[in-house]
């Protein structure tokens, strides 16, 4: 399977010279009575993302099955692959095996960026309470990974607009994911973004949950689809009319989780996510509702709205 030069031109993504638009979706499909990652409906999955009109999923850890990568990449779609930096040793930044990953993998077609964690900027517990840790170990990775594989940007998933600190100690992330939740309206990020850099960003999660924590905005409180679909469908409205200064959305997410907030063999409201009162439309993160699938693959309401911005746009 050919390898494919993905590169950075200003704030643009290019795929062998052509321009990309990232039309994604996050991607962690974990069955019902686990909470572990499963691709047992990868077929299936793939069909209905090809409906949608999806072009990239982003993954939060790295797919060793190579028949998986290989279906992924013959259905058309390409991947950010994520790596940790604690995984108990397993691709993670901490033991320095991602590289590993990326030697491997580094000439399937599959592959459009390598991701460094996910919105650790919340989380500097983790880095002995001092988050310049992280972009020490972050900055250094990215490095390491452009030694072995000039054909791939590096990317990373911070939560929210990074700050001065966080882009100075970052010279080596080509291209910034920011995890946003601003209500139905992520409009002022980009301008934000275009103020501080001249790299080019994407939306590394956006989007709308399907329950209602309470009755609010003209939504009845309890599973709403219509909430959902109302939220993304603005949401990705706004991502798309502001192309010149983002390369589009990795959308959170593609199925319910079930193993998010509560036991893992029904749906439960709540959860726990750092930094989301901005979730719409009643400001609570209902971790187990994100689906644009539920578990059993029935399509939501937000399907639809998804299917026709995504088949509205260029190829």
């Amino acid at each position: 399977m050919q390898s494919q030069v993905v590169s950075v031109e200003g704030r643009s993504l290019l795929v062998n010279e052509s321009p990309y638009i990232i039309k994604g979706i996050c991607y962690h499909p974990v069955p019902k009575n686990s909470n572990k990652r499963d691709f047992t409906n990868l077929t299936e999955d793939l069909l209905l993302m090809k409906e949608l009109g999806i072009n990239t999923i982003r993954v939060y850890e790295p797919i060793a099955d190579k028949d998986v990568l290989d279906e992924i990449a013959d259905s058309g779609i390409k991947i950010i692959i994520g790596f940790g930096y604690n995984q108990k040793g397993k691709f993670d930044i901490l033991s320095g095996t991602f590289l590993d990953y990326v030697k491997k993998y580094k000439n399937h077609q599959a592959i459009l960026m390598w991701e460094l964690g996910n919105e650790y900027n919340y989380h500097p517990e983790w880095f002995k309470g001092n988050i310049q840790n992280w972009y020490l170990a972050m900055n250094k990775a990215a490095l390491e990974i452009k030694e072995v594989d000039s054909n791939h940007p590096v990317t990373t998933a911070h939560g929210e607009l990074p700050n001065e600190l966080a882009l100075n100690m970052s010279p080596n992330i080509d291209v910034w994911g920011m995890n946003v939740y601003r209500w139905d309206n992520p409009t002022e990020i980009f301008k934000q973004w275009k103020a501080v850099s001249e790299k080019p960003m994407y939306l590394s999660e956006a989007g709308g949950d399907s329950f209602m924590t309470i009755t609010k905005s003209g939504y009845q409180k309890g599973e709403n689809q219509k909430a959902q679909a109302d939220a993304n469908k603005k949401i990705l409205d706004a991502v798309f009319e502001n192309l010149e200064n983002t390369l589009g959305v990795t959308l959170f997410s593609f199925t319910d989780g079930w193993w998010k907030a509560g036991e893992n063999d029904k749906q439960n409201p709540g959860g726990w996510a750092p930094n989301s009162t901005g979730v719409p439309y009643d400001g609570t993160p209902n971790e187990e509702y994100w689906g644009v699938v539920d578990l059993e693959r029935n399509k939501k309401e937000t399907f639809e709205v998804v299917k026709a911005k995504y088949n509205g746009l260029p190829k």
